[in-house]
């Protein structure tokens, strides 16, 4: 007998991808390996193209196809879909027992080294060399339907992406429907039944007219309609699910309200069957119990849509079309026809389209998007811009340098994506949990009916029947599986508006467990360019001559403080005037004739030989030292003329971020490769704690090391890209870009604007988050915890207190609402002042 087919095995034209070939002898060798394996009929492998094609005349698994060619000596590159981990988008999963047993599925296939399935996103994230065949057909055996997320998509890809939007409002339309069609039909029910219990006279009342009976075909030909049209939904997945030994959530709506149909069905067409004192119908819980679940569905829905509009937002922000020149002419194109190296033309008040580099124009552009700074950025040629950001009153035209998948905008909507679809630590405990969840709720149903069957009052069937269906209808694990991925899409989304981009969603948590904080000094804590801070004038001396003079023998220099002297000069538009006989003089400055004048500039011994006195700048002198600067002197026809200072400024939102951390509970540190007395000098002006001065960025990483062994996790903040090493060191690694500067491998959170106030956002946002998800966490294992027992009856013998089906129901969808309702409240997160 034949040996079944796999859903992982494949027949026909199998096509490779195959890294590490580098001549004709790797192509030689891999066909050989290939044609090797048993049913491989013929091998075709392509240096140029680096794949392998394969034609099988039996199925052959593609497991022991790539062990082949790795067996060889070369790869099969991972999985992917173009930009990272394959996505495969999952439907029909309802709590937290679908998304194990999906990822236990796809974890089942042959190539697959992790998969990560999300609820809220209805997403799996799947690393590893399988095919996606297989992944598919996974899936489906596991009982959902899946497919591939293509490149477009996961790159921002705007057909992909409102294709998935119109099909998630599709769903939502049909829930709304389902739901009205339901209440309408419930609604008799209800009146009907509950009626006669709450309302004297209305039993009296249908006994008299309609009769008794008739009221209850009534009631079983409307309930009918409500399980088998809108309630459908649940039996076509929930019984194959119970089939198959792998009930879910919606096994458990559909065994509690068959249970309560069936019992009603019995008790209306055949009583007899039942013993004295228990007929009864409960046709008004099987139809309330599905109308309210398809009600928190549908208000679940609502919800989840809402967790992902920081996505839409950001890809709103995409331009749809760009206006490129072509052949001569200017021609408005799609964004997708745009590519590398086009020159486009933008008007005042259009959005970019891509990223590029003005070349031709000027204008001013709101970056806000992107760094989330208010005040335009003044653009002119040789500037770089970004696509998604408005251009203001001006026009210019760019050359374009990245575009699709590559421009910033792209990248930044990805690593949202990729954060908001990952699985934090916390949700470990959940996983272990909810594994068993479900199946464990069936036994305790089973054991309440058995008890109350055999101990409960009369008529204890009765007794028996509704809180069996109870236990099953309020112990739906939906809220567990929401709990933490609805709050780290929020979470991450508010991030993103802020910009705070969680590269990796794990930081989301380790940042709140930071407990030292430290900081690279240039270019983090300072502006990054040595600027003119000081220029103070002896007696009989003008500005603007002294700068000239100073300026124009100080460009001969090559000195880094020499040219932010020029550039103070020309922003000032100071005049330079020529200059002769330029001379550097080791070790004390420089001098030359500037405009017919003896020019001297050096340090305070070079006025000393040149016998100045440079008392009278004594103070000043003292002053400067004690901010960290090192002052200069410049000396003009013999004559002591000024004090000079040059300085890397601190950034203007610098104090305001440190006292920020420190109001976090937090310790400062900074290290710098400066020397140690302007470090300290910074330190001592900014409050912080702790200084580690003169290290190379190798020093860095030792420095972050003993932070650790002093206070706990470390939290490293840089530029990310000397600082690598430390951004890979830290606990977490936050780095500060500027606009373009995004992809930032070290890093775990990037830090979109230059402002230091970004890194106390980013840890009071994951207090925040992390707080979110335990309050949610708390309310669903607290929920099933606390009313599962209620449900079985365990409070009848002493207080007389049972929980009907209907108000189950009510009970198990509002958990889900409150979960999904509490991570939207992170939405309004704050920054920090």
């Amino acid at each position: 007998m034949n040996a079944p087919v796999r859903a992982t095995d494949l027949t026909g034209t199998i096509s490779l991808p195959i890294e590490g070939m580098t001549c004709a002898s790797c192509v030689g060798r891999i066909e050989r390996a290939l044609k090797a394996v048993p049913g491989v009929e013929t091998v075709s492998v392509n240096l140029a193209t680096e794949r392998a094609s394969i034609t099988t005349s039996a199925a052959v698994a593609r497991a022991e196809l790539v062990q082949t060619i790795e067996d060889a000596g070369y790869s099969v590159p991972a999985l992917t879909t173009g930009a990272g981990p394959a996505e495969i988008a999952i439907e029909g999963m309802t709590c937290a027992s679908c998304v194990g047993r999906v990822e236990r599925a796809l974890k089942a296939v042959p190539g697959v080294t992790g998969a990560v399935v999300n609820l809220a996103t209805e997403r799996a994230t799947i690393h590893g060399t399988a095919d996606a065949a297989a992944l598919i057909a996974a899936i489906g055996e596991a009982g959902y339907e899946a497919q591939v997320i293509g490149a477009a998509a996961s790159q921002g890809g705007e057909d992909e992406n409102a294709e998935r939007a119109e099909k998630k409002e599709a769903e939502r339309r049909e829930l709304a429907r389902d739901f009205t069609i339901a209440a309408v039909l419930t609604t008799p029910i209800f009146l009907i039944e509950m009626g006669s219990h709450l309302i004297p006279g209305v039993h009296g009342l249908i006994d008299s007219t309609i009769g008794m009976q008739w009221s209850w075909y009534i009631q079983f030909a409307l309930t009918t309609l409500v399980l088998f049209v809108p309630g459908i939904r649940f039996y076509r997945k929930g019984l194959p699910a119970l089939w198959r030994l792998a009930p879910d959530m919606n096994s458990l709506v559909a065994v509690g309200s068959l249970a309560a149909y069936g019992y009603s069905l019995v008790a209306t067409f055949a009583p007899g069957f039942l013993p004295p004192g228990t007929i009864n119908v409960y046709y008004e819980a099987a139809a309330v119990i599905v109308t309210l679940i398809l009600l928190g569905r549908l208000l679940e829905a609502r919800a989840k849509g809402r967790t992902s509009e920081a996505i839409k937002r950001l890809a709103g922000l995409q331009a749809k079309t760009a206006r490129v020149r072509r052949d001569g002419k200017t021609v408005d194109l799609p964004i997708g026809s745009v590519v590398s190296g086009d020159i486009v033309e933008v008007r005042p008040g259009e959005r970019l389209p891509v990223d590029g580099e003005v070349i031709d124009g000027s204008s001013y552009v709101d970056e806000s998007m992107i760094t989330g700074e208010p005040i335009p950025v003044s653009k002119s040629v040789g500037s770089e811009v970004v696509g998604g950001t408005v251009n203001q009153k001006g026009a210019f035209s760019f050359r374009a340098t990245a575009v699709g998948g590559n421009t910033v905008l792209s990248q930044i909507i990805r690593m949202v994506e990729e954060a908001q679809g990952s699985k934090l630590p916390i949700q470990a405990l959940v996983d272990r949990v909810t594994m068993w969840f479900v199946p464990a709720v069936f036994v305790v149903a089973a054991l309440t009916f058995a008890a109350w069957l055999a101990f409960g009052p009369s008529p204890a069937l009765t007794f028996a029947l509704v809180n069996a269906v109870a236990v099953l209808i309020i112990a739906c694990p939906c809220a567990m599986g929401l709990a933490t991925p609805t709050s780290i899409m929020v979470g991450t989304g508010r991030g993103a508006e802020l910009g705070v981009l969680f590269r990796k969603g794990e930081a989301l948590q380790l940042l709140k467990d930071a407990k030292v904080v430290a900081l690279d000094k240039t270019g983090t804590l300072t502006e990054g360019k040595p600027t003119l801070t000081d220029l103070e004038l002896a007696a009989g001396f003008e500005r603007s001559t002294v700068l000239g003079l100073v300026a124009a023998v100080e460009a001969k220099s090559e000195h880094p403080i020499a040219g932010a002297i020029v550039d103070a000069a020309v922003a000032e538009g100071t005049a330079l005037p020529a200059v002769s006989d330029f001379e550097s003089v080791t070790g004390f400055g420089v001098r030359a004739t500037a405009d017919g004048k003896r020019v001297e500039v050096g340090a305070d011994r070079y006025m000393v030989e040149l016998g100045h006195d440079v008392a009278a700048f004594a103070g000043v002198a003292e002053r400067l030292g004690n901010e960290g600067k090192s002052p200069l002197y410049a000396a003009i026809d013999g004559r002591l003329a000024a004090i000079i200072a040059v300085a890397d400024p601190i950034k203007a939102p610098t104090p305001a971020a440190i006292k920020a951390l420190h109001a976090l509970g937090l310790n400062v540190a900074m290290i710098t490769g400066d020397n140690a007395r302007t470090a300290k000098a910074i330190a001592a002006r900014l409050g912080i704690d702790e200084v580690v001065a003169e290290v190379l960025p190798d020093g860095k990483v030792d420095a972050v090391r003993r932070l650790r062994a002093k206070y706990g996790k470390v939290v490293f903040v840089g530029d990310g890209i000397n600082d690598a090493p430390a951004l890979a060191e830290a606990d977490v690694g936050l780095a500060i870009g500027t606009g373009t500067d995004i992809a930032i491998e070290a890093a775990d959170v990037v830090l979109m604007s230059g402002s230091l106030q970004g890194v106390p956002n980013a840890i009071a946002l994951s207090k925040a988050t992390i707080g979110n998800i335990r309050q949610n966490l708390f309310w669903a294992f607290a929920y099933n915890t606390a009313l599962i027992p209620v449900a079985a009856g365990l409070l009848y013998p002493a207080y007389g207190i049972l929980l009907s089906p209907v108000f189950a129901a009510g009970a198990m969808a509002l958990s889900s609402v409150f979960v999904l309702g509490n991570a939207l409240r992170l939405r309004a997160f704050k920054v920090a002042n």
